[in-house]
């Protein structure tokens, strides 16, 4: 247990902190809390719940993964990514079913890490991710257009089509102070930070636009004229567990797991590459696991790494878990004593900051290279990309991990080949002392389900003139099970044809599973070979042994 979770905090904490190191921490800490406070809110919001539980889950899990985390600078809280989920998640089961849900998706993370899952999850290809990822954009992006245009229509669609066309019919209804103060939030975002060093974009938009509209009481829905007033407290509260509906959360809490050990493992990657250090995946997600037990008893949603607010982190000198810490408490004293001011926030504003981080999350540059690459990666990513937008996020993973390994299957299946040994130069010197009768040839490959059947035909199909046929596997790195079927059946229709099978250059753990299936003694120990030259002289023995004339009249 104590090599699979092994917290960074802890670690650092041993060899001790330097003053410099902390005040680091404390700044850039301070630094990302501010630029987390209004992403906290939206993304709530943009999720349909109010924009205290984006606060209190920044807070709560943002301080747990980076406490008990397996990356130095691993900044969590709610993201991007989960707004499509949780949406889905409270319109079917609610906000209790959603608390339920989200505890659930942290005890499985736990057990990722526990089994030692971490390690898996980065080969999650990324044809999927940026697949999934570009898809929840253009989602989040979709549902930001009714506050971004100040539109009202009485009954929104969830899909993704009605939904449009839901606001194409409403246009008449245009708030154009609502586009005034979105388009003007989008530009302070984007270039208000290159202005004003540490002050970040959005928090500028805030800062700006939120007393002008107050001040000038401008026509535009804001946080209070939607979800009322924002509790400036955190209280624990123990969501009702109804046992008998425990099977209806299965599949939701299956999804935020997933999501978030592929965000938080990713994050942590990215953070790696900026400081040079190296995460411990199942700590990571043990800490991911823990955080989403945490945040719904304090009223928060699904959390998991930040990677927009770990790279702020990064560039603003932070470089221990300690500053993910102190940007939970950053957020946490902002929430007490100046909360009560956020629901003055205009919706059109946080429609803009929204809109930016669609844009930023798209990953269009990746998804464009992706598509100039192979066929395979590009069926990946346009099939994940419209599920994602038209059907659910979560088909769209499970479509997109069974696609990807298939293809996978497929393209390995390729690669495995039978081939006549004439082709092969380096045993062309042994051909002169080949006996006669002599066939040789080569299997390169994995002899696994995807290409046993092609090896077994391929075998068969051969136009036997030989009384032995020796096969080389030195390229073989594993046979399954469906692998060793089929080769018993090749092996029992070559002995009723009177044909003498012996395999050269087995490796180990190929041997090993002939032997635990029975086919060494099915063959003969001594037809299964360590080297060509041994294979070479069985197969003459063997020859020389059925043209005795005594042997030949059995034979007949």
């Amino acid at each position: 247990m104590q090599s699979i979770f092994k917290p960074k905090f802890f670690t650092i904490l041993k060899g001790g902190y330097s003053r410099q190191t902390i005040v680091n921490d404390l700044l850039a800490g301070v630094i990302v809390g501010i630029v987390a406070l209004p992403l906290a809110i939206a993304f709530a919001v943009a999720s349909g719940v109010s924009p205290e539980k984006g606060l209190a889950t920044a807070v709560v899990a943002g301080f747990l993964i980076s406490f008990f985390g397996g990356s130095r600078v691993q900044i969590g809280g709610p993201t991007g990514a989960f707004i499509v989920v949780v949406a889905g998640i409270v319109g079917t089961y609610g906000i209790e079913g959603l608390a339920i849900s989200t505890m659930m998706a942290g005890v499985i993370l736990i057990l990722f890490g526990l089994f030692r899952l971490g390690a898996v999850l980065k080969f999650i290809p990324r044809p999927l991710t940026v697949g999934f990822t570009s898809g929840i954009a253009l989602v989040i992006f979709t549902t930001q257009v009714k506050d971004a245009l100040g539109l009202h229509p009485e009954h929104l669609p969830s899909g993704f089509l009605p939904k449009w066309e839901a606001y194409f019919s409403s246009l008449d209804q245009v708030n154009l102070v609502a586009v005034i103060i979105t388009v003007v939030t989008i530009l302070i975002t984007i270039y208000g930070g290159r202005v004003f060093k540490r002050i970040p974009g959005s928090f500028l938009a805030i800062l700006v636009i939120t007393p002008v509209v107050a001040l000038f009481h401008l026509p535009v829905h804001t946080i209070e004229s939607v979800f009322g007033e924002i509790q400036g407290t955190i209280s624990v509260h123990f969501p009702h567990l109804d046992w008998t509906n425990l099977q209806h959360y299965i599949q939701p809490a299956l999804t935020i797991a997933m999501l978030g050990a592929i965000e938080s493992l990713l994050s942590a990657v990215v953070a790696d590459g900026m400081i040079g250090g190296h995460h411990r995946s199942n700590t990571e997600l043990i800490a991911q696991g823990i955080a989403n037990l945490a945040s719904p008893l304090f009223g928060g949603i699904p959390a998991t790494g930040a990677i927009a607010r770990t790279a702020t982190n990064v560039k603003n000198g932070g470089r221990t878990p300690l500053a993910g810490m102190i940007h939970a408490v950053t957020l946490l004293l902002i929430m007490l004593f100046f909360g009560k001011w956020a629901k003055l926030i205009p919706m059109s504003v946080l429609a803009g900051i929204l809109m930016v981080v669609a844009y930023n999350m798209s990953e269009w540059r990746s998804f464009r290279s992706v598509l100039k690459g192979s066929k395979y990666d590009m069926l990946v990513l346009l099939t994940v990309f419209f599920l994602t937008v038209l059907v659910d996020l979560t088909i769209a993973i499970e479509v997109g991990i069974v696609l990807s390994a298939l293809l996978f299957m497929q393209r390995m299946g390729k690669l495995s080949s039978v081939e006549p040994m004439e082709q092969d130069t380096d045993v062309i010197e042994n051909y002169s002392a080949l006996p006669r009768g002599v066939d040789v040839y080569e299997i390169s490959g994995p002899f696994f389900f995807a290409a046993a059947q092609e090896y077994r035909d391929t075998l068969r199909n051969i136009s036997y003139k030989s009384n032995v046929l020796i096969l080389r596997m030195r390229h073989v790195p594993f046979i399954d099970s469906t692998g060793i079927h089929n080769f018993i059946e090749m092996l029992t229709e070559m002995e009723k044809r009177g044909i003498r099978i012996i395999l050269s250059g087995v490796q180990p753990e190929v041997r090993k599973e002939l032997q635990q299936y029975g086919i060494d003694k099915m063959l003969g120990t001594e037809y299964i070979c360590d080297s060509f030259a041994n294979a070479l002289e069985q197969a003459g023995l063997h020859i020389a042994f059925t043209e005795m004339p005594h042997v030949r009249q059995v034979m007949k």
